[in-house]
Protein backbone atom coordinates (compact mmCIF):
# COMPACT_ATOMS: atom_id res chain seq x y z
CA UNK A 1 0.00 0.00 0.00
CA UNK A 2 1.24 3.60 -1.38
CA UNK A 3 2.38 6.02 1.59
CA UNK A 4 2.95 9.45 1.80
CA UNK A 5 5.89 9.78 4.13
CA UNK A 6 7.86 12.74 5.34
CA UNK A 7 11.24 12.09 6.08
CA UNK A 8 14.35 13.35 8.38
CA UNK A 9 17.20 14.53 6.08
CA UNK A 10 20.65 15.09 7.79
CA UNK A 11 23.58 13.71 6.20
CA UNK A 12 21.82 12.11 3.49
CA UNK A 13 18.69 12.44 2.08
CA UNK A 14 15.48 10.53 3.26
CA UNK A 15 17.39 9.36 6.53
CA UNK A 16 14.32 8.30 8.85
CA UNK A 17 10.98 8.70 8.70
CA UNK A 18 9.36 11.44 10.63
CA UNK A 19 6.16 11.27 9.46
CA UNK A 20 3.75 9.52 7.43
CA UNK A 21 0.03 9.36 5.60
CA UNK A 22 -1.96 5.89 4.64
CA UNK A 23 -3.60 7.42 1.19
CA UNK A 24 -6.26 4.57 2.00
CA UNK A 25 -7.20 6.29 5.39
CA UNK A 26 -6.04 9.71 5.10
CA UNK A 27 -4.71 8.91 8.35
CA UNK A 28 -1.86 10.98 9.31
CA UNK A 29 0.71 9.41 11.94
CA UNK A 30 3.88 10.73 13.82
CA UNK A 31 6.77 8.27 14.12
CA UNK A 32 7.74 8.11 17.74
CA UNK A 33 10.48 5.51 17.60
CA UNK A 34 12.47 3.53 14.64
CA UNK A 35 12.37 0.26 16.31
CA UNK A 36 14.35 -1.67 13.71
CA UNK A 37 15.76 -0.56 10.44
CA UNK A 38 17.33 -3.28 7.47
CA UNK A 39 18.54 -3.14 4.13
CA UNK A 40 17.55 -5.03 0.78
CA UNK A 41 19.15 -4.91 -2.42
CA UNK A 42 17.12 -1.99 -3.62
CA UNK A 43 15.35 -0.87 -0.82
CA UNK A 44 15.68 0.30 2.79
CA UNK A 45 13.14 -0.83 5.64
CA UNK A 46 12.11 0.82 8.86
CA UNK A 47 10.02 -0.59 11.83
CA UNK A 48 8.67 2.10 13.38
CA UNK A 49 6.29 2.71 16.42
CA UNK A 50 3.78 5.64 15.35
CA UNK A 51 1.54 7.93 17.86
CA UNK A 52 -0.87 5.30 17.41
CA UNK A 53 1.59 3.27 19.82
CA UNK A 54 1.00 0.34 16.77
CA UNK A 55 3.69 -0.66 14.38
CA UNK A 56 4.51 -0.23 10.95
CA UNK A 57 6.79 -1.14 8.91
CA UNK A 58 7.51 0.82 5.79
CA UNK A 59 9.97 0.21 2.78
CA UNK A 60 11.05 3.02 0.49
CA UNK A 61 12.68 2.27 -2.45
CA UNK A 62 16.59 3.11 -2.96
CA UNK A 63 16.91 2.35 -6.00
CA UNK A 64 15.41 4.87 -8.45
CA UNK A 65 16.03 8.65 -7.42
CA UNK A 66 12.83 9.34 -5.63
CA UNK A 67 11.68 5.94 -5.05
CA UNK A 68 8.68 5.16 -3.19
CA UNK A 69 7.24 4.28 -0.01
CA UNK A 70 4.97 2.16 0.53
CA UNK A 71 3.88 0.33 3.75
CA UNK A 72 4.51 -3.35 4.13
CA UNK A 73 2.86 -4.42 7.61
CA UNK A 74 0.85 -3.05 10.67
CA UNK A 75 0.96 -4.63 13.82
CA UNK A 76 -1.19 -3.93 17.38
CA UNK A 77 1.50 -4.66 20.19
CA UNK A 78 0.76 -7.50 22.19
CA UNK A 79 -1.12 -7.10 25.53
CA UNK A 80 0.65 -8.70 28.59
Amino acid sequence: MRVQVESYSGRKADERPVRFRVDERGCEYVVEEVVDQWYGPEDVFFKVRADDGNLYTLRHQTSVPDGEWDLVSFRKPERS
